[in-house]
């Protein structure tokens, strides 16, 4: 029988946003532990902090995280949490103490104030548009264009890699590799020091490819899910890579956002290589 979930109540005087990000990042770190996430968002007065956390029950498997401006509420919601015997969290006291000591100049305290863009926000929304845009291109048409390149057959994770990477400010395109159909031309043409292959172990790739094959209803080539073709995928895959001399990452056990760091490390390591022959 699995435990109860953990409670974390995000506490906010706007609309929680920020410390939902902070839960989720450390949620992350208690993958064995169920956690549900509770928004009170616009608690802006004494009162109403006091019948967010009177609700609560102590001794329950509950957090509280906050996220409050003005310093009277954040001491008030400690002083709550504390007295309940509730595990609490204040997001922003320290980071504002820090940085006024840093800068000299006192925080001006406005509950609710809009957080501005970062300043690459517009380049991480062109280049997810980018990655979806150039999302399994066989034509090889913006490959010239692209910051990395990523290439592999079907259901080795070229999607979400390159989505994610897009997401980090990185134009990815993504070329399959179709057995029997030579690569686009263009992909031999193209900085080599942006290329990345992907490959993956071929029992965990039937897996994935015959849970696709029935999710689809049967309705994809017959070999599609067959270890022996499949092996023959991956061999002709790595011929591919030997003539491009591309660097090659297994995937099988990685993680998306692991994955792009190796990608990403390789493509600049590669990069600052050639600047530096060049």
């Amino acid at each position: 029988m699995s435990p109860d979930p953990v409670e974390i109540h995000l506490v906010s005087d706007s609309t929680g946003d920020t410390a939902s990000r902070v839960a989720r990042a450390v949620q992350a770190q208690f993958s064995a532990s169920p956690v549900s996430i509770v928004r009170h968002p616009r608690v802006t007065t004494v009162q109403g902090l006091q019948d967010v956390i009177g609700r609560l029950s102590a001794g329950s498997r509950l957090a509280v995280f906050f996220t409050l401006i003005d310093p009277a509420l954040r001491e008030r919601a400690s002083e709550l949490c504390e007295r309940s015997g509730i595990p609490a969290c204040d997001l922003l006291g320290a980071p504002l103490e820090a940085l006024q000591v840093a800068s000299g100049v006192t925080a001006e305290m406005v509950p609710g104030r809009p957080v501005a863009l970062e300043i690459d926000y517009f380049q991480r929304v062109a280049a997810m548009e980018f990655a979806v845009k150039h999302d399994d291109g066989l034509s090889g048409e913006g490959l010239a264009d692209a910051d990395i390149v990523i290439i592999g057959i079907s259901r080795t994770g070229k999607t979400p890699l390159s989505m994610y990477l897009g997401y980090l400010g990185y134009k990815t395109a993504n070329t399959p590799l179709v057995p029997g159909v030579e690569p686009p031309k263009e992909l031999f043409r193209i900085d080599r020091a942006k290329i990345v292959g992907l490959t993956i172990d071929a029992e965990r790739l039937q897996r994935i490819r015959g849970r696709r094959l029935r999710a689809m209803g049967g309705r994809a080539r017959n070999n599609y899910a067959d270890l022996g073709k499949i092996l023959e995928e991956l061999e002709e895959c790595q011929q591919v890579f030997r003539r491009l001399g591309c660097p090659v990452i297994d995937v099988s056990n990685l993680a998306v956002e692991e994955s792009a760091l190796r990608v990403i490390n390789l493509c600049e390591e590669r990069a600052a290589l050639g600047a530096e022959g060049g």
